[in-house]
């Protein structure tokens, strides 16, 4: 809905916009957060029925209902829907100042990860509880809140009356999916997204929760289940352990193919790369803000003698560049181990595991794909019978261009005005698959990529949750900096 208010140009009154803002977040986000975070909002990849179930759509309308009614100028906003794709939300507010040719792009998600168990006994995933300032439960931070933080931002501006660039916004529900339904959008909406001169992505993370943080780096990411079969049933394993192979035994020697087990690091040559130089000064100069935070704010369990268990490596420049710019390997499912309570003397037929490789942000996913798949399938131990069965989406990490100087200074400014210190840099181990796409679609825009997601808030953990004073920063920083635009 548009406002029929004629406001008077003028500079922007920080003051104001705080209030504006502290308002905006107290009285409408907070509870609106709070009813998205209790619908299980799952992304397809984690609910095969999500069109059933129908709890994408609902938090898809309910976003779209409160956006409808926020005091932008000549705001439109459309729910756009492709054949057997998620649904997306599209909108649109034109610019208010004249002569501006360029478009600002705000992008978020709606879709979330799964449960996962560890949660404190009084949380849970769907069950929201706002305490000292933080919203728990599943997908506040990553990252529900974006869509109202950034047509809160728009609203503060056109509150004041200060003119800003045409902005559109995007809104997906399959990101946690890999956002494979997200492209046909992009080519869909090319058109009406215009000439993209700025992104704002709302995905992302924070080093610390006192400065503006900028991403200027995502890894890519290749997911899939890989299966050993040395059997067609299970069999006694006292009777024929030693003479059939273990087929955990005969996964460990292909982990033993792409992992240093003492290490973590990824043997294959053909999944590092170069780290260019300016993000090792980035990571340089971050490691001085943040020191042995780095890895000391992670909830590290303690070992037998009750000291912590440490990180692969204490120095907090390394620890960066192995979280943003190094592949590393997780293995986040299995099948074929029952559990602990039902594990009998059987040796199993088979184990499979799913695995979760982080690629550079610079190196090509597909070609890492068929890679892997050849590394752990040729020559299998024993012969046995093994699979990698990749996952669609594999995706490309991104790293950032180079700021243009207003931009730079504008993070600054708005930074300091908000935060009390200068804007910091820092590469995020994850994927946001987007961020290439609207690169290579707009190879001039330049990126505002940043988030919430800061140290305990543990996205896709148990016990996640939005910090949500610096939620309020964050998003009058946003619409200081869509004011600098040009």
């Amino acid at each position: 809905m548009s406002s029929d208010t004629t406001e008077v140009t003028r500079q922007l009154d920080h003051g104001e916009l705080r209030t504006f803002v502290e308002r905006k977040w107290n009285d409408e986000i907070v509870p609106a957060l709070t009813d998205y975070i209790a619908v299980p909002a799952k992304s397809p990849a984690f609910d095969a029925d999500w069109a059933k179930h129908g709890y994408l759509e609902r938090v898809v309308l309910e976003a779209a209902k409160w956006a409808e009614t926020q005091p932008v100028r000549g705001l439109k906003l459309e729910v756009v829907r492709l054949p057997g794709r998620t649904p997306v939300i599209f909108f649109e507010a034109p610019a208010t100042r004249s002569g501006s040719s360029e478009t600002v792009l705000l992008y978020g998600h709606l879709d979330k990860q799964p449960e996962f168990d560890g949660w404190r006994n009084d949380l849970g995933p769907w069950m929201p509880k706002f305490e000292d300032g933080r919203l728990y439960g599943r997908g506040g931070a990553d990252d529900g809140y974006a869509i109202y933080a950034s047509v809160t931002a728009l609203a503060a501006l056109d509150a004041q009356g200060v003119e800003r660039p045409r902005c559109v916004g995007l809104i997906e529900t399959c990101e946690e999916s890999g956002s494979y339904d997200l492209l046909p959008y992009v080519d869909a909406l090319r058109d009406r997204l215009g000439s993209v001169g700025l992104v704002v992505c709302l995905d992302s993370g924070a080093g610390n929760y006192d400065q503006l943080w900028l991403t200027t780096s995502l890894r890519g990411l290749v997911t899939g289940d890989l299966e050993v079969e040395v059997l067609e049933e299970g069999i006694h394993s006292g009777s024929y352990g030693g003479i059939a192979p273990s087929s955990f035994r005969v996964m460990r020697q292909l982990f033993e193919r792409l992992e240093d087990a003492r290490t973590g690091t990824l043997l294959p040559e053909g999944f590092h790369i170069p780290i260019p130089s300016k993000r090792l000064a980035e990571a340089q100069a971050t490691a001085k803000i943040l020191g042995e935070n780095v890895w000391k704010s992670m909830p590290w369990a303690c070992g037998l003698d009750g000291r912590r268990v440490l990180p692969t490596t204490t120095d907090p420049q390394q620890a960066l560049l192995d979280s943003t710019w190094r592949p590393s390997l997780s293995v986040t499912g299995a099948a074929g181990l029952p559990s602990l309570a039902n594990a009998g003397n059987v040796l199993r037929p088979r184990t499979a595991f799913k695995l979760s490789l982080r690629l550079p942000p610079l190196l090509d996913a597909a070609k890492a794909v068929a890679d892997l798949k050849a590394l752990l399938e040729v020559d299998p131990p024993y012969n046995a019978r093994v699979t990698f069965k990749p996952d669609v989406g594999a995706a490309n990490g991104w790293s950032a261009p180079d700021l243009a100087p207003w931009l730079s200074q504008a993070l600054d400014t708005a930074s300091r005005n908000h935060f009390g210190a200068d804007c910091a840099y820092l590469g995020q181990g994850g994927t946001i698959p987007l961020m290439n796409v609207l690169q290579a679609g707009f190879p001039k825009s330049q990126f505002m990529v940043c988030g919430v997601l800061g140290p305990k808030s543990n996205a896709h953990g148990p016990n996640e949750f939005l910090h949500v004073p610096y939620a309020k920063k964050l998003t009058a920083t946003v619409a200081e900096v869509i004011a600098s635009a040009p």
